[in-house]
């Protein structure tokens, strides 16, 4: 078991996500940085789904109730096993009774808390993941609280070993300015009925995270965007990406938890590749979208799939070479 002896709001358990629901209703929940989760479950040598625990309220501290190893990436938070200093994206070993504290990051924002074989609650349509609106999925379909207890698997694998976090080597869309994201957007459906200088002022303004920002959208802050001509739109299909612009003209970034269907006009989909980037955003961050089409879309996915392949391979050739080891020095012995 994990004993969670101190946690704030909105830390959930989570995993790559439900899917093929939407049309009954049911998002597809899941990690907010994805990226992070697989990063962390190649790593421990999990199933791509297995569920970790999602941390966006700090501090959070954890006790290991059995000898396990396990591996905290996304945020560059700050980390402590019984007051000495672990590093994030980096496989360590924990014994019983060891307790884990997560610091706030300095930078980004979400991190992600992977485990060998996975953080084990029900699943539920397929997924362990929290649906908080919903009320299911996760422990009990709500956030941790002081107390609680995840099931997870002893396991004495092989650790000290890590991954370069994709921030450093996967190549940052647009230019890179302080305190700001630069995400990769195709136009949308209804991008052309909105004026010239709206459309302008889109892709080359920055627009600022508001308070109003959470697992099912961000709401942004800038100069109104205006429609050539009012327009009354059927409710349609949404996924995480798509940006939405209310009557008051401000867009909606849907994030993981997003709505199943809507009506708002849709001005961009931010592509998938880096709604991760997106996620580790703050509030009070600048997000640049940059003009993307549908090739440019797929170029980066295969990016993003190529880190994970030869992390992969990394990883399993350092697993091999430790088996190797291993079983020397029980022959010698």
């Amino acid at each position: 078991m994990i004993t969670v002896l101190e946690t704030g709001p909105l830390n959930t358990v989570q995993d790559l996500g439900r899917f093929g629901l939407r049309n009954m209703g049911v998002g597809s929940s899941g990690m907010m940085d994805m990226l992070a989760l697989q990063v962390a479950n190649i790593l421990m040598d999990n199933e791509d789904g297995a569920a970790g625990i999602e941390i966006q309220t700090y501090p959070c501290v954890l006790r290991f109730d059995v000898d396990t190893r396990f591996v905290v990436t996304g945020a560059d938070v700050g980390l402590s096993l019984d007051g000495v200093m672990v590093l994030p994206w980096v496989v360590a070993q924990v014994q019983a009774g060891q307790v884990l504290r997560i610091e706030r990051p300095t930078v980004s924002a979400r991190a992600c808390l992977a485990v060998a074989e996975g953080i084990n609650v029900p699943v539920v349509l397929g997924s362990r993941a929290t649906q908080l609106r919903g009320g299911f999925g996760g422990l009990a379909g709500r956030v941790l609280q002081t107390g609680d207890m995840l099931p997870i698997a002893p396991s004495d694998g092989p650790a000290g070993f890590g991954a370069v976090p994709p921030l450093r080597v996967l190549a940052a869309p647009g230019e890179t300015r302080p305190k700001s994201v630069t995400v990769r957007a195709i136009p949308a459906t209804d991008h052309d009925h909105f004026t010239a200088s709206s459309r302008e002022h889109f892709w080359g303004r920055p627009w600022r995270i508001t308070p109003q920002a959470d697992r099912i959208g961000y709401r942004l802050r800038g100069e109104p965007l205006r429609l050539i001509e009012p327009k009354e739109l059927r409710s349609y299909g949404i996924v995480p990406g798509i940006v939405q612009v209310p009557p008051a003209g401000e867009p909606i970034v849907q994030m993981a938890d997003a709505n199943t269907a809507g009506g708002y006009p849709r001005m961009a989909c931010v592509i998938e590749a880096d709604l991760w980037r997106l996620a580790q955003a703050p509030i009070g961050t600048d997000i640049y979208f940059q003009l993307c089409s549908h090739a440019q879309g797929v170029a980066a996915d295969v990016e993003m799939r190529r880190y994970l392949n030869t992390l992969r391979s990394m990883v399993g050739y350092y697993r091999a070479s430790a088996a190797r080891q291993s079983g020397q020095r029980k022959h010698s012995a």
